[in-house]
């Protein structure tokens, strides 16, 4: 991984550490056979067995990051992150970063975890989400971006090991792959897209066991199907929402079940 020290232009004197605080090493001219990784970098000798089963990462709506996301300056580069939410569509190559840097605080500040689902990104908002598809198998994943990189050219973003290994591109080092960016409110606290239409929200919760239970009281007494039913987190709250509803009349009706049987007041939400 090409780690470095990232040097903001918006303010004199702050260092932003990126996924690693010194340069990498030069990248063997034959990578070694087990894989194309730096020479001090790589695997461990013995990685989880389970990696396959690591779920994807969990769009969610944070707070964008207070310096995480000002102009930086990085070989000789100057790169602006994205200040907003936005849609983003980039094809290039992936690559991925593993125990050499494992531990190390990222531009976010957090630990790099190498079997988190994560990514490092040049300019996509810290944190964010972006799905990234390997496009000779179209294998997909979702990471959230919490680090800055990958600075070699044509390559547009830096993997975690395990969700470079989710994608089977561990031993070649790097694949071309899609990046699109994921908006948190499209999805429910499971991952699910949350798809356009009318809903109902029975109840909001700073608590998500609160929320999680009453969903479940909703399934239980009004014998609905799993899949109408969901919780969305929107910033510290965890709302829970029936539907989508084919129409106003239908959502009326299951809100009038609602009040009749668990004596709750549901309000409609229409999600354009």
């Amino acid at each position: 991984m090409n780690a470095l020290l990232i040097l903001s232009t918006a303010a004199l004197g702050l260092a932003l550490a990126g996924c690693a605080s010194t340069p990498p090493p030069k990248q063997a001219s034959t990578p070694p056979k087990s894989g194309g990784y730096y020479l001090d970098d790589g695997p461990e000798t013995t990685p989880p067995a389970n990696l396959d089963a690591v779920p994807d990462a969990v769009p969610r709506d944070e707070p964008l990051h207070r310096f995480a996301n000002r102009t930086y300056v990085a070989l000789g580069n100057t790169y602006t992150p994205q200040t907003t939410r936005r849609p983003h569509r980039e094809e290039g190559l992936a690559s991925w970063y593993g125990r050499r840097f494992h531990g190390r605080k990222t531009a976010s500040g957090e630990p790099y975890d190498m079997y988190a689902m994560t990514a490092a990104h040049p300019t996509l908002p810290i944190p964010s989400y972006a799905r990234v598809t390997a496009l000779n198998s179209n294998k997909s994943v979702v990471v959230r971006i919490n680090d800055r990189g990958p600075f070699h050219s044509k390559r547009v973003i830096d993997l975690s090991y395990t969700a470079a290994h989710k994608l089977g591109y561990i031993k070649q080092g790097s694949t071309r792959v899609r990046v699109e960016s994921l908006d948190p409110a499209a999805y429910d606290t499971q991952g699910e897209a949350i798809t356009e239409g009318v809903y109902l929200q029975v109840g909001a919760f700073s608590n998500a066991d609160n929320a999680r239970q009453l969903l479940a009281r909703l399934l239980r007494e009004l014998e609905l199907d799993a899949s109408q039913t969901r919780v969305v987190l929107n910033g510290s709250l965890h709302r829970v929402q029936l539907g989508p509803y084919p129409s106003d009349d239908a959502a009326h009706s299951d809100r009038t079940r609602v009040r009749e049987r668990l004596d709750l007041n549901a309000v409609l939400v229409r999600r354009d």
